[in-house]
C-alpha cells in the first residue's frame, strides 16, 4: 500500500490554488490598472536621470601654460596620476594664467580646468568659475644691484626688468610697484625682460633690478644671483602690510641657508611675498572628477619643499574664486562616496548610474504597487457595473409592448450577457458580484416570459 504524503499533497494544493488565481486574472484589466503606476515609475526614473549627474567623462583638458614651463610640467604629473583611474588628461598649451582664465571663460575653448596664479586680473569675465583649491606657492623674488640694502621698493631707480607682457610675474610686479609710487611712464623705466634675459641684464649691469617668479626663478638662477658679488635679494620687511593690501599674497620667511647650506645663503632670514597657484574649473565639472583631481593634487603637490611643509597643499584657501562645493566637502570630510571609495573609478561610475535608476524604483514604484490590487478591483467592478447598465436598459425595453420577434431578440441578448459573465475572468473576491448578476439576468429572463436555460 502506498503511504500518504501530506506534505506533497499540501504543495500540490497550493500550486493548484496559485494556478487557479493566475488563470482567473484578467490580464487586460490588470494592464489597464497598472499603466498609471508604470507612468509614475517612468517619470521618476526620467527625473532622476535628468537632475542627477551623468556619468563622468573619461577625457578632460587642462590649460597648462607654455611649453617647458612649470605649469606644463605640473600638468604632465597630473596626467600620469589621473591615467591610473582611466581618465585621459589633455594638456592645452597656453600663454599662462591670464590666457588660462580667458580659455576657461570661453565655452568654445573646451578647456575644463586650468592652473592660475592668484591675483591674475579676471576683468569680470570669469564670474562663474570655481576653485578646487590652492596647489603651491609661487614666490616673487627681486634681485637688485646696490652697495647698501634697500628698505622699500620706492627706493628703486633706473631700469627694472618686470617680466614679459601678460606674465604672472609682470602682473604682480606692476601691482607692488604701483603701491610704492612707481608706474609705467615714470622716471623708473620698466622693461619686459624675463628669465635668463633678465638675469644676464642684471649681471652685465644693464638693469638695476629684476623680478623673478615661477619659471624664471629656477634653482640655478637663484644660486647664481645669491653668489654674485654686489647683487642682493630684496627682503620684504613690510610683508605683513603687503598681505593686508593684497589678500591673495602670503608671507614666506626663508631661514638662513635655505638655498645653499654650504655657503649659508641667504645669511639672514628673508621675507618673501608669494601668491598661490590655484586649480580653477568650470562650474559644471563632474563631482567625481573633482575628487580625483584633489587626490592627484595631494600626490603631486602634497610633498615638502624648501618653502612648504608636507601636507600644506592642496588646501581650500582661495582668493578671487569661490571654492567648489564638492571641493569644500572633500576638504572638510576627506571622503568620497562609498562606491568611489571602494571600487575602481569606471566601475563606481557604472554602479552610481544603476543606483540612479534603482532608487526611484525602490522609493516610489515599489510602495505604489500596494495600490495595484485596488486599481485592479476597481477595473473589474467597473466592468460588472457596465454589464448591469446594459441589463437595466434591456429590462426597461421589455416593460412596454414587445412583439414576438423583438422578444426573441431580447432573450438572445440576455443569453449573450450571461455568456459574457460566465467567461469573464475575475478574482474570487468578485465572484459574489458575478453570481448576483446572473441571478438578476434570470429575473430579467423570467420577466420576458421564458424559463432560463440550464447550464451544465
Amino acid at each position: 500500500m502506498t503511504e500518504a504524503n501530506p506534505q506533497g499533497a499540501r504543495r500540490t494544493g497550493a500550486a493548484f490554488k496559485f494556478a487557479h488565481k493566475v488563470m482567473n486574472i484578467s490580464w487586460w484589466d490588470l494592464l489597464q490598472a497598472a499603466w498609471p503606476l508604470v507612468l509614475l515609475g517612468v517619470a521618476a526614473v526620467y527625473l532622476a536621470l535628468r537632475f542627477a549627474n551623468p556619468a563622468p567623462p573619461h577625457t578632460i583638458s587642462i590649460g597648462g601654460g607654455a611649453r617647458g614651463s612649470q605649469f606644463e610640467s605640473m600638468a604632465e604629473r597630473y596626467r600620469t596620476v589621473l591615467a591610473r583611474n582611466g581618465i585621459k588628461l589633455q594638456i592645452v598649451t597656453t600663454d599662462g594664467s591670464l590666457d588660462n582664465l580667458q580659455r576657461l571663460s570661453d565655452p568654445k575653448s573646451h578647456v575644463d580646468i586650468a592652473l592660475v596664479q592668484s591675483g591674475t586680473p579676471t576683468d569680470g569675465a570669469s564670474e562663474d568659475l570655481v576653485s578646487l583649491g590652492s596647489l603651491f606657492y609661487e614666490p616673487l623674488m627681486m634681485f637688485y644691484r646696490s652697495k647698501a640694502p634697500l628698505q622699500h621698493l620706492s627706493q628703486l631707480k633706473g631700469r627694472i626688468a618686470i617680466g614679459a607682457e601678460g606674465s604672472g610675474v609682470r602682473t604682480l610686479a606692476l601691482a607692488l610697484l604701483k603701491a610704492n609710487g612707481i608706474a609705467p611712464g615714470g622716471s623708473v623705466q620698466l622693461l619686459g625682460l624675463e628669465g635668463d634675459d633678465a638675469r644676464k641684464a642684471l649681471l652685465h649691469g644693464d638693469v638695476e633690478a629684476i623680478f623673478l617668479s615661477g619659471d624664471s626663478a629656477s634653482p640655478a638662477t637663484l644660486r647664481e644671483m645669491l653668489h654674485s658679488t654686489g647683487i642682493r635679494m630684496f627682503d620684504f620687511k613690510r610683508a605683513d602690510a603687503y598681505i593686508r593690501h593684497f589678500p591673495y599674497l602670503s608671507k614666506l620667511t626663508v631661514p638662513p641657508g635655505t638655498f645653499d647650506l654650504g655657503a649659508d645663503l641667504p645669511r639672514v632670514s628673508i621675507n618673501l611675498l608669494a601668491p598661490t597657484v590655484e586649480l580653477i574649473a568650470r562650474p559644471d565639472l563632474h563631482p567625481a572628477l573633482v575628487d580625483l583631481l584633489i587626490q592627484a593634487a595631494t600626490v603631486v603637490n602634497g610633498r615638502s619643499s624648501v618653502l612648504q611643509p608636507a601636507g600644506q597643499f592642496p588646501n581650500a584657501s582661495t582668493s578671487e574664486f569661490p571654492i567648489s562645493s564638492e571641493a569644500a566637502r572633500y576638504y572638510k570630510s576627506g571622503d568620497k562616496s562609498l562606491t568611489y571609495r571602494y571600487l575602481p573609478f569606471w566601475l563606481a561610475s557604472l554602479v552610481n548610474r544603476i543606483l540612479v535608476v534603482l532608487v526611484p524604483a525602490l522609493v516610489i514604484i515599489l510602495p505604489s504597487l500596494k495600490y495595484l490590487p485596488q486599481l485592479y478591483n476597481w477595473r473589474v467592478t467597473r466592468r460588472i457595473h457596465h454589464i448591469y447598465g446594459t441589463l437595466m436598459a434591456l429590462e426597461r425595453e421589455s416593460v412596454g409592448q414587445v412583439g414576438a420577434q423583438r422578444r426573441a431578440e431580447l432573450l438572445a441578448a440576455l443569453e449573450d450577457i450571461e455568456r459574457s459573465v460566465i467567461v469573464l475572468k475575475i478574482p474570487g473576491s468578485h465572484a459574489q458580484l458575478a453570481y448576483h448578476l446572473r441571478e438578476h439576468i434570470e429575473i430579467a429572463r423570467h420577466n420576458l416570459g421564458r424559463a432560463a436555460p440550464s447550464h451544465t
